[in-house]
């Protein structure tokens, strides 16, 4: 496997750590300005092996971090967002998510290494195997994974919250949307951020090469649009395609999910993991910060 490169690379997590004191600590303290032996004033300085008293230490601000898959050679980058609108701050991923990492759950990969799954990322259900190429053609290693259904893509971050501990999810369409108005891509610029109907050659592009929004995020507008889960737990897709229009991708393109999607899958029932018309539909990943 492929793992997608450029400026998805990889990105370090800063820790911090702070011990606190026991409270069964029976021995009295030494005192912090101990007194002159000669004069019996205090001295003014901390007692011997005593720290001078600091401030409490504030919480640490969330930092971006790189999410490596336990079995593989693959990660992908994580953000903090803080809405301006005071909404809970939460972790994006700069990128759509990537057939690379997408295959992972698919086919099981990293189930053919030791250690490289766990009893619960197992036991989450895993999609049938496509009977078309879903890819359409347009690429794989590191290009977004598409024709994937809204199902497809919560049951992929079910699985990816199993693996790792985490709380992974869709955005909901507020945080999407926040997500989208504070990048700071406008319908002038859109051809520096977006691949789109412009620029596109009607097919989609491998994740980071388009340029950064203000946030870090890349292909929020055009590419592959992203299911997000709507006020009603419904899945709908934001940002539009590499199909669209320049009227038609950004932060006010909202597309509920139509059944035209899937019209032409064979099967009965037809499949809920993929979406034989819907080669332009994607998703990205967002993390709760505990």
């Amino acid at each position: 496997m492929t793992m997608a490169t450029g400026l998805c690379g990889l990105i370090g997590m800063a820790l911090i750590s702070v011990q606190a004191p026991t409270d069964h600590q029976t021995s009295p303290a030494p005192a912090a300005h101990p007194a002159d032996k000669s004069t019996g004033k205090s001295t003014g300085k901390p007692a011997e092996g005593i720290a001078p008293k600091k401030d409490a230490p504030s919480a640490a601000a969330p930092k971006a971090y790189s999410e490596a898959l336990n079995g593989t050679t693959l990660t992908f980058n994580m953000v903090p967002f803080t809405p301006k609108d005071g909404s809970k701050p939460f972790y994006v991923a700069t990128c759509e998510t990537t057939w690379d990492l997408y295959d992972v759950f698919l086919f099981g990969f990293d189930q053919e290494q030791p250690n490289g799954s766990t009893p619960e990322a197992d036991a989450v259900s895993r999609p049938s195997k496509p009977y078309i190429s879903m890819d359409r053609g347009f690429g794989h290693a590191g290009f977004p994974a598409i024709s994937i259904s809204y199902y497809g893509a919560k049951m992929y971050c079910e699985w990816l919250s199993a693996k790792t501990g985490k709380t992974y999810r869709l955005p909901t369409v507020s945080e999407w949307k926040a997500l989208c108005e504070q990048g700071a891509v406008s319908k002038e610029s859109a051809k520096e951020y977006a691949w789109f109907a412009d620029n596109a050659d009607a097919k989609t592009h491998a994740v980071g090469t388009a340029k950064a929004d203000a946030n870090g995020c890349f292909d929020l507008w055009g590419n592959a649009s992203e299911w997000c889960t709507n006020e009603n737990g419904k899945g709908v897709t934001l940002g539009g395609t590499f199909k669209d229009g320049g009227d038609a991708i950004g932060c006010a393109s909202l597309v509920p999910s139509s059944a035209e999607w899937n019209a032409s899958d064979p099967q009965f029932p037809k499949s809920k993991w993929w979406l034989a018309d819907g080669g332009f539909v994607g998703f990205r990943v967002v993390c709760e910060i505990k």
